[in-house]
């Protein structure tokens, strides 16, 4: 009994699925098949027209490229990827500051001494105290030894 019962469901889930073949396109998407089908002829028009703009990105690609250059350069003196890395953002290229106070014109005996009291917790500051936690004392002396260069660098470039 139960092998006749799954002959006649297995016969009507095959004509079921030869009726839907037959009715045609209706059934395989709906109007799911149709959006897909407009967006492929979209595609098709789009990819005719690029060449025409293609100019224009190249145009926008060479004027961004000047802009990353120019802004990789706004320092004018070289730093060390060290400082691009952890102190450029806040303090800026060439140590004028942006959102953090202005570093140019400092002694390095007396950035080396504020990079250790951030780095203490004696001043208060959790920005620098995260970026300072795990650099140990040599690694502080060469920010400090930097910084303290920064004024001499910009004059000798200024001449």
């Amino acid at each position: 009994m139960k092998n006749i019962i799954v002959g006649i469901l297995t016969l009507f889930i095959i004509a079921l699925m030869a009726l839907t073949a037959m009715r045609g396109r209706a059934y395989h998407g709906g109007e799911q098949g149709k959006v897909i089908e407009d967006i492929a002829g979209r595609a098709a028009k789009s990819s005719q027209m690029e060449p025409a703009s293609k100019d224009d990105r190249e145009i926008e690609q060479d004027k961004l490229k000047a802009l990353r250059d120019k802004a990789g350069n706004v320092g004018g003196f070289k730093v060390s990827q060290s400082y691009k890395s952890k102190c450029a953002s806040c303090h800026g290229m060439n140590g004028a500051g942006i959102i953090g106070p202005k570093l140019i014109g400092l002694e390095s005996d007396d950035v080396y001494k504020k990079l250790l009291d951030y780095k203490a917790g004696r001043k208060e500051n959790l920005v620098m105290k995260g970026l300072l936690m795990k650099l140990n004392e040599a690694d502080l002396r060469e920010f400090a030894d930097e910084i303290g260069e920064f004024e001499s660098r910009a004059k000798a470039l200024q001449q």
